[in-house]
C-alpha cells in the first residue's frame, strides 16, 4: 500500500488494486482488457466548456472561485430522484447550470461570504428545498473551502490554484485535505482513498484554462457511480448476482459498504488496467469517455448503483 506521504493519485492507485485484489463481490474481466482498450483508441473527444453549466468568462479569480466551488459539490447522485431537476438536465447539469447563473448574475461568493453560507443560500441559488439533506451538504462544503481560502490562501481562489506550482498532482493534494473534498473508506481495516473531486478540480482548472497543469497523465479515473455502471453494462466488471439485483431493483447501497467500495476500486484499477493497455490513453482521459458514454440510452436505461454520501 501507499504511504499517506505519497502523492493523492499513487495512493489511490496502490488502495484501487488492493482491494480490487480482495474484492468478493466485484471483478474485473482482465482477459477483455486487451480488446476493450483497442476500442477506445482514438475515441478520446475534448467538447469545448458549456457556457450553460460553465462559466466562461470573468477574470481568473473568478473563474477559479467557481471551480473550485462547483467541484466541492459535486456530489449528490444518490439524491437525483428527489431534486428538482431542470428540463432536459441530469442532476449534475442541473446544479451545475444554477451555479453558473449565480456567479453570472451576482458574482463569486467571496470566501468570507463562503465561510457564513447556509443552507438556504445555496438552495436559493439552486432552485431547491432549503430543508433537502443535499443542501445542508453543500453549504457545509462551501463554508469548508470558505474557510480554507480565507486562513490558508490569503481570502484569493488563485491562491490556491498558484499554490500548486502548475501541479495537477499538487493541487489535487491540496484540495485532499479539505474536509470539503475529502473523499476516503476503510475496506477490511484499511483506509482507501478516492478522492474524486480533488482530482477532477485540478482536470477542471487546466480544461478551464484557468491554469496549464503538468502531470495530469498522473491522475487516477474518478470513483464516481456512472463509470462502474458502463464497465459493468460493458461486461469489464462482473458483480455477484446479489449486488446486481439489488441495483437493478433500485436499492441504495450504503456509502462505505465493502461492496460499494469495491465497485469504486475495481473500477480505478480497470482504467489503470486499460490505460496500460492503450499506451497512448491517461486514466483520466478513458474516464472522460465512459462518463459521457454512459449519457447513451443504453447505459441510462439500465439502472446504476447508487449511494447517498458527499463523496460522489
Amino acid at each position: 500500500m501507499a504511504e499517506l506521504s505519497d502523492p493523492v493519485p499513487d495512493q489511490v492507485r496502490s488502495a484501487c488494486e488492493w482491494v480490487a485484489g480482495r474484492a468478493r463481490s466485484v471483478r474485473i474481466e482482465e482477459s477483455s482488457v486487451e480488446a476493450y482498450a483497442a476500442a477506445l483508441t482514438g475515441t478520446v473527444d475534448h467538447p469545448p466548456p458549456d457556457p450553460a453549466t460553465e462559466l466562461l468568462e470573468g477574470d481568473r479569480e473568478t473563474r477559479a472561485a467557481f471551480v473550485l466551488c462547483l467541484d466541492a459539490i459535486n456530489f449528490g447522485s444518490g439524491w437525483w430522484a428527489t431534486i428538482r431537476k431542470r428540463p432536459g438536465h441530469s442532476g449534475y447539469f442541473t446544479i451545475a447550470a444554477a451555479l453558473t447563473e449565480r456567479f453570472r448574475a451576482g458574482g463569486p461568493w467571496s470566501a468570507a461570504e463562503l465561510s457564513r453560507l447556509g443552507a438556504a443560500d445555496i438552495a436559493a441559488a439552486a432552485g431547491q428545498d432549503a430543508e433537502h439533506p443535499l443542501m445542508v451538504d453543500y453549504a457545509a462544503a462551501l463554508r469548508d473551502v470558505g474557510k480554507r481560502v480565507a486562513l490558508d490562501h490569503g481570502g484569493r481562489f488563485e491562491n490556491v490554484i498558484d499554490a500548486a506550482a502548475g501541479s495537477a498532482v499538487e493541487l489535487a493534494g491540496l484540495l485532499a485535505a479539505w474536509d470539503a473534498f475529502a473523499d476516503a473508506s476503510v475496506y477490511e481495516g484499511r483506509s482507501v482513498p478516492f478522492f474524486k473531486r480533488a482530482q477532477i478540480a485540478a482536470a477542471d482548472i487546466d480544461r478551464m484554462c484557468i491554469a496549464k497543469l503538468r502531470d495530469l497523465d498522473r491522475l487516477t479515473a474518478f470513483a464516481d457511480n456512472l463509470v462502474p455502471h458502463v464497465l459493468r453494462v460493458d461486461g469489464l466488471l462482473r458483480l455477484d448476482p446479489a449486488l446486481e439485483a439489488r441495483i437493478d431493483a433500485g436499492e441504495l447501497l450504503q456509502h462505505g459498504s465493502p461492496e460499494e467500495v469495491e465497485l469504486r476500486a475495481c473500477a480505478v484499477h480497470a482504467i489503470e488496467l486499460l490505460s496500460a493497455a492503450c499506451g497512448n490513453l491517461s486514466p483520466a482521459e478513458i474516464d472522460s469517455i465512459l462518463w459521457s458514454r454512459g449519457g447513451a440510452e443504453r447505459y441510462k436505461s439500465l439502472p446504476r448503483p447508487r449511494s447517498r454520501n458527499v463523496a460522489y
